[in-house]
């Protein structure tokens, strides 16, 4: 078995930090390999490895696996006694229906605080319009009423693969300075305080690729 997994930027690509977190706090042996995002020639070379062309890609050898819920998929099925879903049948359920959320929602936040691991904390220059403020809203219940139901300190307890897919927002909610209640802030401090998040944020910040437009908010 060897496990590849293909990565945009550490800073900016989200999306890659959810199967990678993941896989780094359960401890499933990987290697990792960085295509930067909007560079020349960067999208010939994932297009190799995915016929998406995007990041992230889990290779098993000579399978490739892309988009990061099947991904995800693909590692519950292959470390079935990882806890990569909860076990309980109706939380493995909600996770599932968590991650599908994340997976295609939340755009008015996404829009206002664009995800940027290096970045200063600071509050963003953009005001919060009513699609954010709404996102934030969901986001908050989620945060604070999730870990409380299942005994926290991550969404069901233990760290899962609802918790990798959240870990952006996170970071969002931290880097913008957003504020929120105590309950949801104790559930980022978790996230905050995982070595591995730590390791992505120092990974980030170790770069030298910039994407301007993402650095001006």
């Amino acid at each position: 078995m060897s496990l590849t997994l293909y990565i945009g930027n550490k800073a900016y690509s989200s999306w890659s930090l959810r199967p990678w977190l993941l896989m780094r706090v359960l401890d499933i042996p990987f290697a990792e390999v960085v295509t930067p995002l909007y560079v020349e020639g960067s999208r010939d070379r994932m297009l190799r490895e995915a016929p998406t062309g995007k990041v992230p890609v889990l290779r098993d050898d000579e399978f490739a696996v892309w988009d990061s819920l099947a991904i995800v998929e693909y590692l519950a099925e292959k470390f079935p006694d990882l806890g990569v879903w909860p076990k309980a049948a109706p939380a493995r359920a909600q996770a599932r229906s968590l991650c599908a959320e994340m997976h295609a929602g939340f755009q008015g936040l996404r829009q206002v605080c664009p995800t940027n691991f290096r970045r200063a904390r600071r509050a963003s220059p953009l005001p919060l319009e009513e699609a954010a403020r709404a996102d934030l809203a969901r986001i908050e219940a989620i945060f604070a009423e999730t870990p409380a139901r299942n005994g926290g300190p991550f969404l069901f307890g233990a760290f899962s693969a609802a918790d990798a897919f959240f870990a952006p927002v996170v970071s969002r909610l931290d880097t913008y300075a957003l504020e929120l209640a105590p309950a949801a802030r104790g559930y980022c401090d978790a996230i905050l305080a995982l070595p591995a998040f730590a390791q992505w944020r120092e990974g980030a910040k170790a770069e030298t690729w910039v994407i301007d437009r993402w650095e001006s908010v």
